[in-house]
């Protein structure tokens, strides 16, 4: 019980440089001048703080995550609305945990899908959707795709190999890193 009291005392004393303002809303201070100013002049300092809004906040961290992604020799390349799953695959793909593969798409597009070195064939088609997903959100595309036509419907193919097992691995395939990986339209089974 002491010890809990003596910690609210402290966090009531000494708080931290963001107190609460109103809600939504927190103020910068600096605690030790306001420590050495008199009554009066904490008065003032207090009508002359300035309160970041949670808007304001993510808008300045936006800023500044868009400045270091665009300064960085290894993320340059990447959108500025990055998300964590994309800095993970490059940090891998960079320390050769992962590989790329290319997917060429029937309107001749490139989609460069990062999997990991054992991935599957499914492995595979979920970075695929991951990938297109993003890229149709980040553009404003069609709001969705039916995947289970497009895989019904299309067959990724590697030198003239059809990917049919979703559970074998792309090494088995003899897919490697920065290999080519196309569709192609299936044929009615009689």
């Amino acid at each position: 019980m002491v010890s809990i009291n003596k910690m609210s005392q402290s966090n009531e004393q000494g708080s931290s440089n963001h107190n609460k303002c109103e809600e939504g809303e927190y103020v910068e201070s600096k605690t030790e001048e306001k420590e050495k100013m008199d009554d009066k002049e904490s008065e003032e300092d207090t009508n002359s703080q300035q309160c970041l809004t949670h808007v304001k906040a993510m808008s300045l961290f936006k800023d500044g995550l868009a400045d270091l992604i665009t300064s960085d020799p290894l993320t340059f390349d990447l959108p500025t609305e990055v998300t964590l799953e994309e800095i993970n695959s490059l940090i891998a793909l960079e320390h050769g945990q992962s590989m790329m593969v290319n997917v060429r798409r029937g309107d001749n597009s490139v989609l460069p899908v990062v999997v990991v070195q054992a991935a599957t064939v499914l492995d595979l088609k979920n970075a695929m959707k991951r990938h297109l997903t993003l890229k149709q959100k980040r553009e404003g595309g069609t709001s969705h795709i039916s995947w289970r036509y497009i895989w019904k419907t299309y067959w990724l193919i590697y030198q003239g190999e059809k990917l049919q097992d979703d559970t074998k691995e792309l090494r088995a395939y003899g897919i490697r890193n920065r290999d080519e990986v196309t569709f192609m339209k299936r044929l009615k089974e009689r």
